[in-house]
Parts: C-alpha cells; structure tokens; sequence
C-alpha cells in the first residue's frame, strides 16, 4: 500500500481491522464510541446500510470491512471530510463496497440513496449547540455540538430513509437518553437493544449504545452493562476485561 500524501494538518494511523486512518489532528479522533458501535451493529449481508455524519469514514470501513453490509454510504456535511473519508475509503481498498455523499443529514431521502436502506448508523453530536466548551476549531465544534443537526434531526433522516422494520443503530450520552428515546418514539422507532458502557466498576457509564427498528412493536432487551476495564491491585493500571477484549478481537458484541 503506498503511503498517502498528508497535509501538516493530518496524520496517519493504523487502527482495528488493521485500517489506515487519515486524520485531522484539529478533528475528532477514532475512539472506543465508534469501535463499540461497529461491533454493535447486527449483520446484514445482503443489506445496504448509511452512516450519518461519517467523518474520517470510520465506521463505514470497519463494517466494510467486515462484510457486515453489502453496501455502506458515508453521509458527510463538511467537505473537509467528505474529502477525507473518501480518500481513506481509497486507501484501504474500499471503494467497491463504501461511497461518500456530501450532504447535510437534514435533507436526506431514501431516493440519495437508490431506495431504501435497511440499516443506519450514527454517533451524531453529543451536546447541544449551546451548551459545553466552544472548540477554537470549527471541524471539531460541528462533530461535538449540534451545529448541523439535533438528535431529533438524525433521527428523522433515518425514519425517512430507512424501510419498514429498518434498523437504527446510535451512540450517545447517558445523560442525554432522554432526548434520544423522544426522538425515536417521535419517529415510530421502537428501541429493541440497549447496553451502557462504562470504564469500569467504580465508574457511571460513559455511552449508551441503541439499536432501535422502524415501525416495530415495544419491547427493549437491555443488555448487561459493558465494563471496558479491571482495575489492578493498586487502582492505577488498568487492563480490557475478558468481554471487551473478546469484543475487540472479535469486532462484535
């Protein structure tokens, strides 16, 4: 693989599935929110699947490279990355089975996408556009605040886009679930698997992980809470527990 050309703005990282990774280093980086939700999504080998608000294009590689889908659309706004998912789309190898579409998730169909797909995934911003710390970095601003869309408005682009019994996969805050469930019922999404991860025993957890369905009747199955860590004797060092580990070797929940 020949290496890529970097701006003084970007670096390059190998991550899980052994993907290359350009990154803005004013951008948000690959972390364990999109490494978990890749693993959470359900297999669906002859589906064709979105991310909504794709950034580096991360999570569309990791399912591409899975095989969890047969087709993945990255859904960017900024062009800055849009152009940077596509070329990491590029360098891995991708481009058979990963598109990009720059568009605002506000104004998303199902026809930007030939028809209706059966799953969406989305680790939309967290915080509200008023709220928090301001980034001095626009880039990082809109992937943390909901500058270019609320829970509510990712929600309704996948009730939009998906077809009946579609699934809808998200992470996002705890302390903002009540937001996230609002907008599902809003949209006739029924939240069918739910688990909350946090670092470990002695902390609250830090991400709630959802896979809701279109149209579908209620009935939650909460899973057991995911504790990424065992803390050592001396409460300092710190080690992946047997079921994250298996996660991370495995790449599913």
């Amino acid at each position: 693989m020949q290496a890529p050309l970097l701006s003084p703005e970007e670096r390059l990282t190998e991550v899980n599935e052994h993907i290359q990774l350009i990154q803005r280093k004013n951008g948000l980086t690959f972390g364990s929110d999109a490494f978990l939700l890749s693993a959470f999504c359900r297999p669906a080998k002859q589906g064709k699947a979105a991310d909504f608000g794709c950034g580096t294009g991360i999570l569309a590689l990791l399912l591409a490279a899975r095989h969890t889908f047969t087709h993945i659309t990255a859904v960017e706004a900024q062009s800055v990355f849009a152009d940077l998912a596509l070329r990491n789309v590029t360098l891995n190898g991708f481009s058979d089975t990963v598109s990009v579409l720059r568009k605002d998730v506000r104004h998303l169909s199902s026809a930007d996408f030939g028809g209706e797909l059966d799953a969406i995934i989305a680790n939309p911003p967290y915080m509200r556009a008023d709220c928090g710390f301001a980034s001095p970095y626009d880039e990082k601003q809109i992937a943390r605040h909901e500058v270019l869309g609320s829970i509510a408005d990712f929600t309704a682009a996948a009730a939009r886009c998906l077809k009946f019994g579609g699934r809808f996969y998200t992470v996002y805050r705890p302390d903002r679930l009540e937001s996230l469930l609002a907008a599902l019922r809003a949209c006739k999404f029924a939240p069918k698997r739910m688990v909350f991860v946090q670092d470990h025993a002695d902390k609250s957890p830090s991400m709630v992980l959802t896979e809701a369905v279109l149209g579908a009747a209620e009935g939650l199955t909460l899973l057991p809470t995911l504790l990424l860590h065992d803390k050592s004797p001396n409460g300092i060092e710190k080690a992946l527990s047997k079921r994250a580990q298996e996660i991370y070797d495995n790449g599913v929940f």
